[in-house]
């Protein structure tokens, strides 16, 4: 069973990096929220199930506070769940409100006008 969480670390620990690299490699705003957003939130979401997996452990060994920490794990994944895109959302509508182009973009289809 530690097996599965140590795995689950590991993905979730790629896919944060893959975030990081989209952060560094992509040309504007818009493509590296979209990257670093969906990257680390499938990161994180696989860390927390590594967490909620050892707490698990935990708790089946006879720790009673495994299973606190496993729910508050659940919590928090919850909660990133929900604000993350939020976030991600309200930085690009701010980012294209303030008049910050896509960098290879032929046509704003939210405007209907060529850049």
């Amino acid at each position: 069973m530690i097996e599965l969480a140590y795995l689950s670390l590991a993905i979730g620990l790629i896919f944060q990096t893959f975030g990081v690299v989209a952060l560094h490699r992509f040309p504007d705003v818009y493509t590296r929220l979209h990257g670093a957003t969906k990257c680390t939130t499938f990161g994180s979401i696989f860390i927390y199930l590594a967490v909620i997996i050892i707490g698990a452990i935990q708790f089946f060994e006879g720790n009673t506070q495994g299973m606190q920490l496993s729910l508050h794990t659940l919590l928090v994944m919850l909660l990133l769940l929900l604000t993350n895109p939020t976030g991600a959302h309200a930085i690009a509508r701010a980012a294209y409100r303030s008049g910050i182009k896509p960098a290879l973009a032929v046509v704003d289809k939210l405007k209907g006008v060529r850049i």
